[in-house]
Order: structure tokens, then C-alpha cells, then sequence
């Protein structure tokens, strides 16, 4: 007689948060065989942003998804960033050879491309509930009950936090943020606004000692990105859910009439995709708990000082999902997880050293320091390559 064989029942998955890990983890969820349901709290997937880095191990993870062709055409390819003393007057014009696409395939492209390329990828094969998120967490031995701000329940197999430095997440189910936030002395707020000086695939870099302002221009006729950064002994934990106590402290950190810092301030107040953070990282001792884990910047942030953030999230989406397909039991696959990723993670995390970075030096000293090495090059050197972005082989799950 011939044993009757079922198949076993699909597993069901929320991921919390729709910015690059979220739809990514879904994303190999769902060609794993999981039901995917992905919540994000604001009304839809966020465009814009500052321009980002995918290397290493990264361009071979977003080529297994089938998305580098694309993200080849939108690559930023900028042609020349000029760095700027006190008072506006140019320090040196310096063609950045480092942003080309290099012969391992590093990528820059802007933060709002690479989200709409990830939805786009995602967005017929799994649910997204927007405007909503993620109100308690229940677990229980055979499922987890999510209870949701709308005030609708369900149950699913496993919860992923995918939602960020600051993750909700997290904090329901691994305590608050201080345990795990390791500040590196510095802020920092980015921002569209017009293009009133007619850049063209370039940069612009104001410095004074403990603070910084860029303009950047990803194209021809379009707004440019502006970016805020500034030293500062603690973090504002009081400013991360308020923009208003966001625009004070940038207004009274930049009150310069010099160059156009006047300008890019008014232009800060009335901006609408205001994002403000502290460049930390997020440093734990396990990403799991019960059905619950993490992935990307909501358990190891490496900070934008590494460049790495992104490709870190899309690393550990891959072999997250990919364990969890591997792996009946949610406990072993979060255990196989970490030890994939977590030498990858330590690795990375350590490029941003103490904090010290030569985009805003923090003395006269060091800011004259740096400007006399800037008036002796030709052009900016192509990034020193670190073994650290291609130090994990991704696994093979198919």
C-alpha cells in the first residue's frame, strides 16, 4: 500500500518595515514558499533620500534577485565635488574617481531608487499594509499573535523587524533602544531642496570645525539633496520622534551667514522628507527572540561612516530568509542566521572606527590639515578596497 504524503502547510511571515530590508527579506521569503505580509507605518514607500552604496557581497546578493540591471541604470555618476572652507571660497574641485563603477561592480545610487526597485520587485507577490504597524506581540508555542495599531489581529509563524536604527520592533520584544545604541558623536539631517545654484552631477562640501553642509546634484534639472552634519557630545534621544525639536536644534547648530548655509536652513524648515538621525550603530547580543528577529540597520547598524548599511541589509535579508527556508524550526534557523552573518557584521561595523572621519573634521587644526591635503591632489582617490565588503560568500539556499 502507498503512504499518502501531504505537503506541509505554507509558513506565514510579517516583516515590519517597507525601506530596504523589509521588501528585501520578503522578497526571498516569498520565492522560499512563505506567505508574506509586510507593514509599514507610513502611508506608502518612501521616495528620495541621499545617495547610497551596494558593494561587496551586496552587488552579488541584489544580481540573485535580478534587480542589477537596473540598478547599473541608476547608478549616480558624479562627475565633481568641490570642498569649501568657512567662508564659501573653494579649497579644491576634485573629479571623484570612486564613484565609477569599479571592476567588482560597486554601486551608488539614490536611497529613493533602490526602495522603488525593491517594491517593484515585491509588489505583486506580497501584501503590504501601510499606514498601520506593529502594536504588541504575542507568542505563543506554535505561532506568534501580532496585534496591530489599526487594532486587527492575526497570527503568522515569524516576525521580522526590518524597520530601522530606531526599530519598534525590537523594543517590544529586546528592550529599549539605549541597551544597544552605540553613539559615535555625531548628527545629521537630509533634505530636498530647490536647485538654485545649477548643479549638475556634482557636490558641494561646506566645512567649518564640528560641522559640515553638502549639496549634491544626482543629475541635470532636478532638486538636490542637502545634508546637515554635526558634531555633538551626546545623542538628542528627546528629537528622534520630533521634527520640530529636529528643526530648532539644526537651526541653532547652523545659525552662519556665510556661503549658503542662510539658504539651505529656510530651505530645511519647510522641507517635507526632513530625515534626521545620529550616526550610531546598534551593537547586540543575539537578534532573536522567540519568533521574533531582526535584520539590518535595527540590529547592526554599522552607521553611514562604514558606507555599509545597505549592503549589510541586503546581505542578512538573503541569508535570513535563506535559513529560515532551510530550517523547519524558526530557533535553528535564527541561530544559523547569526552565525552566517554576525563575523560578517563585527567586520564591517569596525570600519568606523571611533567615529573620526575627514568629512567633518572636528578642529581648525584638522579641517586646515585636511584642506592643504585636498589642494594637492588632482582628483579624489579611488576608495582603498576593503576586504571587509566582500568578506561573506553567500551561501547557496536554492
Amino acid at each position: 500500500m502507498t503512504e499518502t504524503r501531504h505537503p506541509l502547510p505554507r509558513r506565514s511571515a510579517l516583516v515590519s518595515g517597507a525601506s530596504i530590508a523589509g521588501p528585501a527579506v520578503a522578497y526571498w521569503l516569498h520565492r522560499y514558499g512563505f506567505d508574506v505580509t509586510v507593514v509599514e507605518k507610513a502611508a506608502t514607500v518612501r521616495g528620495g533620500g541621499y545617495p547610497i552604496d551596494i558593494r561587496g557581497t551586496a552587488v552579488e546578493a541584489v544580481r540573485r534577485m535580478g534587480l542589477l540591471p537596473r540598478l547599473r541604470k541608476a547608478h549616480v555618476d558624479t562627475r565633481r565635488i568641490t570642498f569649501l572652507d568657512p567662508d564659501g571660497d573653494a579649497v579644491a574641485a576634485l573629479r571623484p574617481e570612486s564613484m565609477a563603477i569599479g571592476a567588482d561592480g560597486d554601486l551608488e545610487v539614490r536611497r529613493g531608487d533602490l526602495t522603488e526597485i525593491l517594491y517593484d520587485a515585491v509588489r505583486d507577490s506580497v501584501a503590504f499594509e501601510f499606514d498601520d504597524s506593529i502594536a504588541a506581540l504575542d507568542d505563543h508555542p506554535d505561532c506568534i499573535e501580532v496585534t496591530f495599531r489599526s487594532g486587527a489581529r492575526r497570527t503568522f509563524d515569524v516576525v521580522i523587524g526590518a524597520d530601522g536604527l530606531h526599530s519598534h520592533t525590537r523594543r517590544l520584544v529586546l528592550g529599549p533602544e539605549e541597551r544597544f545604541h552605540h553613539y559615535l558623536g555625531a548628527c545629521f539631517a537630509g533634505f530636498t531642496l530647490p536647485n538654485h545654484l545649477g548643479l549638475v552631477s556634482e557636490g558641494l562640501l561646506w566645512n567649518a570645525p564640528g560641522r559640515s553642509a553638502a549639496l549634491y546634484a544626482v543629475g541635470y534639472g532636478q532638486d538636490v539633496f542637502g545634508l546637515l552634519t554635526f558634531r555633538r557630545s551626546d545623542p538628542p534621544f528627546d528629537a528622534f520622534r520630533d521634527p520640530e525639536a529636529q528643526r530648532e536644534l539644526l537651526a541653532a547648530t547652523f545659525p552662519d551667514d556665510r556661503w549658503e548655509i542662510p539658504r539651505i536652513v529656510a530651505e530645511m524648515h519647510t522641507a517635507d522628507d526632513l530625515f534626521f538621525d545620529v550616526v550610531s550603530q546598534i551593537r547586540m547580543p543575539r537578534w532573536s527572540a522567540g519568533r521574533v528577529a531582526l535584520v539590518g540597520d535595527a540590529c547592526y547598524a554599522p552607521s553611514f561612516l562604514t558606507g555599509q548599511g545597505t549592503s549589510l541589509a541586503l546581505a542578512g535579508a538573503y541569508v535570513l530568509a535563506g535559513e529560515l527556508a532551510t530550517h523547519r524550526d524558526h530557533a535553528e534557523a535564527f541561530a544559523a542566521y547569526e552565525r552566517v552573518m554576525r563575523p560578517f557584521v563585527t567586520a564591517n561595523q569596525a570600519l568606523a572606527g571611533d567615529g573620526d572621519t575627514e568629512l567633518f573634521p572636528a578642529t581648525e587644526e584638522a579641517l586646515r590639515q585636511r584642506n592643504t591635503a585636498l589642494r594637492a591632489l588632482s582628483a579624489l582617490p579611488a576608495d582603498r578596497p576593503h576586504a571587509e565588503y566582500s568578506a561573506l560568500t553567500l551561501p547557496d539556499y536554492d
